[in-house]
């Protein structure tokens, strides 16, 4: 009998099985301790498999991050359901966030700790990444604010910095859900509501928090 022939696996599939070893690597040991040999051993092919496929250590962890950084976005977009009220968008995109983020800790080591910190074109990546986000949660805000009251009067430059602070706060919260054992996503997501949505649901209502006004004498803080 002649010798079985082994089906050959197409290179799309083995470029994302690099690339699964290669978030796993990158996220637990990081960007610089992480090896392309450790990388191609977990993946199951040879280094310079790995190097004909994605070049150098650079281009393979950008591609990582590209990944990784779709993933994120496509999982937050498609969590929300647009004919839902506004809190309810925005708990399912939280939850859909701290889900994603939650059941894959080391893709989002590798986003919002090793990208970060080791330069461009790196953070690049992930601030494109970022600004889409803050984007959809912008959207977000407006909607609640339309959907309180037919004329919103919620000036651009705020509600970009709201969805800044509610991007920016969910960010730190995923890291420390992840760090710490026993928080689910739907925890992660309800602490980030009772923190931020009170606050919201009355700005779109009409009734945002204002500062006491200066007098005479006092210091001036703004």
């Amino acid at each position: 009998m002649g010798a079985v022939k082994t089906k050959r696996m197409p290179r799309a599939v083995r470029e994302q099985q690099m690339l699964d070893a290669a978030v796993r690597i990158f996220g637990q040991r990081g960007y610089m301790a992480a090896s392309m040999d450790e990388i191609a051993e977990l993946a199951g092919v040879s280094k310079p498999l790995v190097y004909l496929y994605l070049n150098s250590k650079e281009d393979l962890f950008t591609a990582c991050i590209r990944r990784e950084a779709g993933a994120l976005v496509e999982a937050v977009r498609a969590g929300v359901r647009r004919d839902l009220p506004a809190d309810r968008q925005l708990w399912e995109g939280l939850g859909a966030f701290f889900t994603h983020t939650g059941e894959n800790p080391d893709a989002w080591s590798v986003l919002h700790l090793q990208a970060r910190t080791h330069g461009e074109p790196f953070a690049a990546e992930v601030t494109a990444m970022r600004e889409e986000i803050v984007a959809f949660v912008t959207q977000l805000i407006l909607a609640g604010a339309r959907e309180a009251h037919r004329d919103p009067d919620l000036p651009a430059r705020e509600v970009a910095g709201l969805a800044e602070a509610l991007v920016g706060a969910a960010e730190s919260l995923a890291a420390w859900a992840n760090a710490t054992p026993g928080v689910t996503a739907r925890q992660a997501a309800a602490t980030l509501m009772n923190f931020a949505w009170a606050g919201l649901g009355d700005l779109m209502a009409g009734r945002p928090w204002a500062p006491p006004e200066e007098h005479p004498g006092q210091p001036h803080t703004g």
